[in-house]
């Protein structure tokens, strides 16, 4: 039966399909099935295996833990600002770290998947450098712990260390130098830029939660109104990156990575890298969420383009410090261009001809629940134009049991909305209104040192102290 299928098909003009068959046949024959997918199977546990080894070392890290101490320092501060500012506390800085930490987990998931194909040469000692060097900068600002100034400073050194003969620097120093020459700068700064890109959306996703209203000094020691946008996210990783001799995988890898792909194939190791990224903003012009949609657009464009120079780097070595430069210096600019474009505009959150602006709103508040959001303008309560904070005061308490108000929203119209009155309510139904001459303290403009955060004091200072002195 099979003599005259074979050769129907040998007539039928299917004589090379036939051969292919009978080949593939043959190579099923010579080998048992369960071979097949067997070096795959031993690559996937020996993947899940480094996996597991990889996290409990990075379980067994400090400076994951040192980040999320950080952070929680500086909601800390927030909070005490908040309270001296507006006397009640505007956000639950527990559940803000908790969603800042699961999104860091899932961050560093999706990021460490992509690294599998990228194979930068990332060590432990690359993991000391970028603690030791943030660590004394944040010593100068907390904003410094993103590890884009890190990794810039790092790479500059990395290409001053090139220069230089360990052995002719002494037994002290030739072993910095030595570590910093074998650094694998290139794919650190494109591991950089994929953490930024991932901050850009992380960004978009926590607009409103990463802003906290403020009282600032304006021109002339008159009061207005503010925003700080800050967040920081710790982000740990999984990097595949080469082994030591006699320490690696055993199984090989069936791609070929972007770099460091010959180095891979014969050894690789799983890494648990904790990383941290982070920014702070500072607007007196502009809405948070307009705000963040300009950071987030101006972190896409520096992951974009530094990742293009890192790449370059990573084929034609002497780009590093073009690269290095361009992850400190860039990174630095979005600060530099927002702080200039805000002494262009003028002032948003003050109080204008129609009435009184809203600086922010309680969560949970009546304010909240009547639709009531930052950058409108109470003109009415009650009946009464509110010209004056005291006006709006008295009007409110026209009615303990009801309050009618007249809202000029962020076009322009007007809209009007009515709410019963409880006992226990913020007395101002959660409004917090722009500064005038009445208020009492304003906040510091320029961003906390570490030494600042275990000071534990507010951000605030008296405006009665400072025109004492």
């Amino acid at each position: 039966m099979s003599r005259r299928l074979a050769a129907a098909l040998m007539k039928g003009g299917g004589s090379a399909f036939f051969f292919k068959i009978q080949a593939f046949a043959r190579q099923m024959t010579a080998k048992p099935l369960c071979w097949i997918g067997s070096e795959q199977m031993q690559l996937t546990f020996e993947i899940l295996r480094q996996t597991g080894v990889a996290a409990l070392g990075l379980l067994q890290q400090p400076f994951y833990y040192i980040a999320v101490l950080l952070m929680v320092l500086q909601f800390l501060r927030q909070t005490r600002t908040e309270r001296k500012l507006f006397h009640v506390r505007l956000h639950v800085w527990p559940l803000l770290l908790l969603r800042a930490m699961l999104l860091g987990l899932a961050v560093g998931a999706c990021v460490s998947l992509l690294s599998f194909g990228l194979g930068a040469a990332v060590t432990m000692q690359t993991i000391y450098w970028l603690w030791a060097v943030a660590g004394i900068l944040v010593l100068f600002r907390v904003r410094y712990l993103c590890f884009a100034y890190s990794a810039g400073i790092i790479g500059i050194l990395h290409s001053v260390a090139g220069w230089l003969e360990p052995q002719a620097l002494g037994k002290a120093a030739a072993p910095f130098v030595e570590s910093l020459q074998s650094l694998d700068i290139p794919g650190l700064l494109i591991l950089i830029a994929l953490l930024h890109l991932a901050e850009a959306w992380l960004v978009r996703l926590q607009s409103t939660e990463l802003a906290s209203p403020l009282f600032l000094a304006g021109k002339r020691g008159k009061l207005i109104g503010g925003y700080q946008l800050q967040g920081y996210w710790p982000i740990p990783l999984l990097l595949l990156v080469p082994a030591q001799a006699g320490t690696g995988a055993d199984a090989i890898l069936p791609w070929a990575p972007l770099l460091g792909g010959t180095a891979l194939a014969g050894s690789w190791t799983m890494l648990g890298v904790p990383m941290v990224v982070g920014f702070s903003e500072l607007t007196r012009s502009l809405l948070p969420e307009q705000r963040a949609r300009q950071t987030a657009k101006a972190l896409l464009y520096y992951s974009l383009i530094l990742g293009a120079v890192a790449a370059v780097a990573a084929w034609w070595p002497p780009l590093t410090l073009v690269a290095a430069l361009c992850a400190l210096l860039l990174h630095e600019a979005i600060g530099w261009i927002s702080a200039a474009a805000e002494q262009k505009r003028s002032p948003y959150y003050v109080h204008s001809d129609q009435g009184l602006r809203v600086l922010a709103v309680v969560p949970g508040s009546p304010a909240e629940a009547l639709g009531i959001v930052p950058g409108e303008i109470i003109y009415k309560v009650n009946g009464y134009t509110t010209q004056t904070p005291d006006v709006f005061h008295r009007a409110l308490h026209v009615n303990s049991a009801f309050c009618k108000l007249e809202v000029i929203n962020h076009e322009g119209h007007s809209k009007f909305l009515q709410r019963a009155r409880f006992a226990g309510e913020h007395h101002q139904l959660g409004i917090i209104l722009a500064p005038d001459e009445s208020s009492g303290y304003y906040a510091a403009a320029k961003p906390a040192s570490l030494i600042e955060l275990f000071a534990r004091k507010p951000a605030a200072k008296s405006r009665d102290t400072t025109s004492s002195m």
